[in-house]
Parts: C-alpha cells; sequence; structure tokens
C-alpha cells in the first residue's frame, strides 16, 4: 500500500497478536479551500490572538489553555499536566469482545478506517482472523490510543481488509427525545400508505456513493473558474417554492407520474449496491467489495 499509514501497532485478540496498520478511508483534502486575503493588497492575512480585556496581542509563549468554571473565571492547566493525564500509548489494538453485526447502532459509528497487515509476515495471522469473524457474522470491539485518545473502534471483515470505524462515546451522543418528542402519534389511513409504498417502489434503486453529486464543491468549482478564466458568473436558477396543500393529491400526482414511466422509474445514477469509490490517485484501485 502507497499511502501512509496514520497508526501501527498491534491486533491482539487473547493471546494472539498480529502487526497491523491503520489507514483513513475517508478524507476532506480534495475539497476546494479558500484563504484569507487583504482586499487591498491581495496578500494573505494570518490570524492573531488578542487580550479580550486590554486588545493587545499575545505572543505564544504567553498563551495558556483555560477551563471557564463560572463566567470569565478559568483556571489555567499547563500543557505538562494534560501530558500526564493522556494515556500512555502501548501501540496495542486491543479486542475486547465480539458482536453479532445486527447489535451494531449506526449511530455511534464516527471515522472510517482501513486495517491492514503490518509487514508481510502478519497476512495469515490476519486473514484468519478476518475469516472467523466473516463466518460467524461478527464484529469486534476493540480499544486503543490513537491520537492521544483513548478511543473504542469497531472492527469488521471486508474484502481482503477489514474496516475499523471509531465510535463515539455515549455521553457524545445526543437523546433522539430532544429531536422527535414533539412529533404527535398518528394513525394514517391505509390509501394513504398505500400511495406512499407505490411511490418508493418506483423510486427504487441500489446504493452507489458514487452517483452521489457534490453540488456544492461543483458551484464552488465553477466559480473559481470563471473568475480564472476572467468570465461571468452564471446565476443561480430560481428555486421552486410552491407550496404543497393537498398531501393526497400530491401523492397522486407522483404516483401517477411515477407509473407512467414504468420500469424506467429507477434512478438513473445507482447501479451497484457495494461498489467502492475509487482511490485516490496515489492509490491502487480499490477491490470490488464482497457480501459478508
Amino acid at each position: 500500500m502507497s499511502v501512509r499509514a496514520n497508526w501501527k501497532g498491534y491486533l491482539k485478540v487473547a493471546e494472539l497478536a498480529c502487526p497491523v496498520a491503520l489507514y483513513a478511508a475517508a478524507s476532506t483534502s480534495e475539497r476546494i479551500a479558500f484563504h484569507i486575503l487583504n482586499r487591498k493588497t491581495g496578500h494573505r492575512v494570518h490570524r492573531q490572538f488578542v487580550d479580550s480585556e486590554t486588545g493587545k496581542p499575545v505572543e505564544t509563549a504567553d498563551q495558556a489553555k483555560g477551563y471557564e468554571t463560572a463566567q470569565n473565571r478559568f483556571v489555567l492547566v499547563e500543557p505538562e499536566e494534560i501530558a500526564a493525564a493522556i494515556p500512555e500509548s502501548d501501540k496495542t489494538l486491543t479486542v475486547q469482545a465480539f458482536v453479532t453485526c445486527d447489535d451494531i447502532d449506526d449511530l455511534y459509528l464516527d471515522r472510517p478506517y482501513y486495517l491492514a497487515p503490518g509487514d508481510a509476515a502478519a497476512h495469515q495471522t490476519f486473514a484468519v482472523l478476518r475469516e472467523g469473524m466473516r463466518a460467524k457474522k461478527v464484529a469486534a470491539i476493540a480499544t486503543t490510543v490513537l491520537f492521544r485518545r483513548m478511543r473504542t473502534l469497531l472492527l469488521r471483515a471486508d474484502d481482503e481488509g477489514i474496516l475499523a470505524s471509531t465510535l463515539s462515546f455515549d455521553y457524545e451522543i445526543r437523546s433522539a427525545e430532544n429531536a422527535f418528542d414533539e412529533i404527535p402519534k398518528m394513525k394514517l389511513q391505509p390509501e394513504t400508505l398505500k400511495l406512499a409504498e407505490h411511490i418508493i417502489k418506483t423510486k427504487k434503486g441500489k446504493f452507489d456513493a458514487a452517483a452521489f453529486d457534490d453540488r456544492y464543491e461543483a458551484a464552488l468549482a465553477d466559480v473559481v473558474r470563471a473568475k480564472v478564466e476572467g468570465k461571468p458568473i452564471k446565476a443561480r436558477p430560481p428555486v421552486d417554492r410552491s407550496k404543497v396543500i393537498d398531501l393526497m393529491e400530491a401523492l397522486r400526482q407522483s404516483a401517477a407520474a411515477g407509473s407512467g414511466r414504468g420500469k424506467s422509474a429507477a434512478p438513473a445514477g445507482p447501479k451497484s449496491g457495494k461498489k467502492r469509490p475509487a482511490a485516490a490517485k496515489t492509490t491502487r484501485a480499490a477491490p470490488k467489495r464482497k457480501a459478508s
């Protein structure tokens, strides 16, 4: 693998240890990035920390971290005190338990990574662990110190490797009641459900991330290209803000339009259920995923 590993260590299951390497599976480096400029000179500007009371600049040596205990009251925490509290990394990804895939709550999934053997000698041990999880349809819950924080990861067999996803802690997940508590319980008419089911059927497709368009990035690219070439920026087309008054009528119209298209009603973009996005230019093309 030509890309640089984000982390290297050992995957440990009981007394079994296997050298592994962790690679980022997602990146934002391809997004369009802007710099802050001085409008008059066109030069880049730099941020500067200033004292909130005096307004004077604060040099790096005089900057410190602080925790607010009350309004405008802080306790200073020194760098060495923070360093002492950080768990010491032993470069070991320790499996705590195996769980069935059906028990996994996607709400807790954070960042995705690829876990691969750390060297050629680890290939067989790695394959045994991977195929064992695939055969039993289980995932592993493992812990390690990752980027100076103790993290919990979910490991799942995938193709010839393992997918590793960091998990959010329970205290980081907000209760669904905060979003759903004001939604009233409703008894829907069978006609409404049948129309909705018909619409879903006519729009049914397959998941393919390559078919998803990042319209914001595309629009930014058009703006930058126009500016570089000295061309006028095209105006954004007006948004149709007509309101739907009758839900049933809107459903009927949608169902009628869908039935008129017949089999061609499925979206044109999605084609494959488990096809991976193309790898970055510095990596080989990712193989087609297999069902686990």
